[in-house]
């Protein structure tokens, strides 16, 4: 007596469209945001070579041709004018880098860029900061310390904002597979419809670029009080 040949499974049901087009649209945001980085690197490596180097150069030659001008008060009231402007030309050139590009990440690595930023801005705001990390530099590729020091820069900008906050908790933890970044202030914690699906766009820009690195954030009210924003991401296996 032959067998009968077992029943076909029926087909997988074919993706969403809606979806998919999430997919794209998360990954086209991604590639997106690497583009603007790599685009606003170039920018002030080259505001930092040319103009800076032209800057310097001018600074020089003035203080040179100072030291040759007649003991003419207003000669030298306008060649003190001139130097004034100078120097404030290579402040702002020096700022616009900044904006541009932080290169906390190229010269401090991950651990002490974020370590600074926690720093400054509790001096800045008179609040108590405390940041926890692990001895060791992060074993992390670039693109996830952008989005850890973006992620942390965004929370500590909305707790001077909006929490009322007197103290930061900034913990780093890594294991083997993720690396957790968690910011726990003690203000007033999120009120009805504050959270990250509305407003915050610089958050939900963050969650975005983690989320294409196959990571997470979040953001909530702390048992103990206060809000907790916790970013979590993979580590690729090559790192």
């Amino acid at each position: 007596m032959s067998a009968h040949p077992a029943p076909a499974s029926p087909p997988a049901p074919a993706p969403h469209p809606a979806a998919l087009r999430n997919v794209e649209l998360s990954d086209l945001l991604g590639h997106l945001h690497n583009c603007w980085d790599n685009e606003r690197r170039s920018l002030s490596r080259q505001l930092h070579d040319s103009l800076g180097s032209s800057l310097t150069a001018l600074t020089m030659h003035l203080g040179l041709l100072a030291q040759k001008l007649p003991p003419d008060p207003a000669l030298q009231d306008r060649a003190a004018q001139m130097k004034q402007l100078l120097q404030q030309v290579v402040e702002t050139n020096r700022q616009m880098q900044m904006r541009l590009w932080n290169d906390r990440l190229e010269f401090l690595g991950v651990r002490v860029a974020l370590c600074e930023a926690a720093e400054q801005f509790g001096l800045q705001h008179h609040i108590n900061v405390r940041c926890s990390q692990p001895e060791h530099e992060l074993q992390c590729p670039r693109s996830h310390g952008v989005v850890l020091l973006h992620a942390l820069e965004e929370g500590l900008r909305n707790v001077a904002l909006h929490a009322h906050a007197s103290a930061i908790d900034v913990q780093v933890d890594e294991t083997a597979h993720n690396i957790t970044l968690r910011l726990k202030d003690n203000g007033v914690g999120l009120v009805a419809g504050n959270d990250l699906s509305s407003g915050k766009f610089g958050l939900r820009t963050v969650r975005e670029r983690a989320a294409y690195l196959g990571g997470t954030l979040s953001l909530s009210n702390h048992p103990d009080g206060g809000t907790l924003l916790t970013v979590v991401l993979p580590k690729p296996a090559s790192s």
